[in-house]
Order: C-alpha cells, then structure tokens, then sequence
C-alpha cells in the first residue's frame, strides 16, 4: 500500500479535526449569551435574596419540569418556545404570558430555567425588557446551580 503524500495526509488531518470540532462548536453555539443588555444576571444566592426580599421569581420551563422540581417559591410561567435558540429569536413562533407578570413595570422580577442550553429564561427576558419592563433579573444559572448550592426547593 502506497503511503499517501504529505499534502494529503495534512488535507485527512485537517478534515478529521474539523469532523471532531464540528459538534462542540455546534454546542457552543446553542449556548445562551454571558449578558443580556438592560438585565442584571444574578446568581443562586442573589436569586435566593430578591426571593426572600418578595420579589417574584419565574420558572419558565415546561409545567411537567416545574412539577417536579424547582425553587422553593417559584411561579411557573412557561415559555411556550417554537424559535430558534439565537439571540435573534423570532418572538412570533413563541408564546409568554406578559400578562402574568406585575402590573407596575418598574417592579423587580427574576426569570429562570435550566441554563446552558435552555433559552426560555433569556428569551423571557428579552420579551419583557421590550413589553416596558425595567428591573429585570436573569438567572442564567438556573435549577443546576440552585441544586448545586443545595438550596431550598419544591
């Protein structure tokens, strides 16, 4: 068997490397942003404080994920998402229920979900910064770090 020429060893190199990053960039990719502009990220504990202080808090994963576990206090608010997981989602496909949240738009609240890869707390967020709302907290972080804090739930 003939050895293949280094110009074409590099070019199976090259495509076997891209072959093997193409799913972690594809990951990286579904990945919400670090910061949403206009919205303070808060962490468990700062979650943790604005919950006990009476500011409301929102899981706005599915009802069945909220069923069965979430932050002791929480309301479940889902965010029924049929978009693209980007940051120029199409709200059209979506449905969120603006109404649900307080009346007095400078009231503080807090969006949730399951972080990473879970969009519906971010596009949450989005939807109510532009509904008027201004003291918006987004906990990116969501039930994997509340759970890993061993926090209160229900």
């Amino acid at each position: 068997m003939k050895t293949p020429s280094p110009r074409l060893q590099l070019a199976l190199k090259t495509l076997l490397g891209l072959s093997l990053a193409l799913p972690l960039l594809t990951a990286q990719a579904n990945e919400t942003p670090k910061t949403l502009a206009g919205v303070k990220l808060v962490s468990a504990e700062e979650t943790k404080k604005l919950l006990d202080g009476g500011v409301p808090v929102y899981d706005t994963r599915v009802a069945a994920e909220y069923a069965e576990k979430t932050i002791k206090g929480a309301k479940s608010l889902p965010y029924k998402e049929k978009s693209a997981k980007a940051v120029d989602f199409d709200a059209s496909k979506d449905a969120f229920d603006l109404g649900k949240l307080p009346g007095d738009k400078a009231a503080p609240l807090v969006f949730f979900c399951n972080a990473g890869e879970c969009w519906k707390s971010y596009k949450a967020a989005v939807l109510a910064q532009k509904a008027g709302h201004s003291k918006i907290h987004w906990f990116r972080g969501g039930m994997p770090e509340w759970s890993a804090k061993g926090l209160p739930t229900q």
